[in-house]
Formats: C-alpha cells, sequence, structure tokens
C-alpha cells in the first residue's frame, strides 16, 4: 500500500472516530430520554385520541376525494373535508 491509501485509511477513521465521540456526547442520557418519553404526545391519551380522530377524517376526506371521479369536487373534499349529509 502507498503512503497516500495509508494517510486517508488513517483521516477516514479518525474522522469516523470524531464523529462516533460527538455523538456520544451530544445524546441524551437514559434519565433524559425517559423525561422526554414523558412528554411526547402519544403519552397523554386525551391528545392521542384526538389525534386518532383527525387522522381518521383526513382519511375519509382523501377516500371520499378518491372515489369521487368529478375532479374538481374531488379538489373541493380534499380541501374542505367529506360533506356532511
Amino acid at each position: 500500500m502507498s503512503r497516500v491509501t495509508i494517510l486517508a485509511s488513517t483521516a477516514l477513521v479518525g474522522a469516523l472516530g470524531v464523529g462516533y465521540a460527538m455523538f456520544s456526547v451530544i445524546s441524551p442520557g437514559k434519565e433524559r430520554k425517559k423525561e422526554l418519553i414523558k412528554h411526547f404526545p402519544e403519552a397523554n391519551p386525551v391528545r392521542m385520541e384526538d389525534t386518532r380522530r383527525r387522522n381518521a377524517l383526513v382519511m375519509q376526506s382523501l377516500k371520499d376525494a378518491a372515489e369521487d371521479s368529478d375532479l374538481d369536487r374531488a379538489f373541493e373534499v380534499a380541501r374542505n373535508g367529506p360533506c356532511r349529509k
């Protein structure tokens, strides 16, 4: 192997080592991770149910828009939500 190859390989390994060290220093510890998980929206049952309901409405709107053969009507349904009959 030439000097250039050895030098390039050493530089690459060094850069990877520095990147791993920076990641290890910056990433949160176990306690911090547990605290962050407590504050996720999914941890609040009321907010999670609200999100499920909103997602269901969005999916229904998309389904209605996809089933409608009139393109202008499909765009209107996608923008404004399903028709209230």
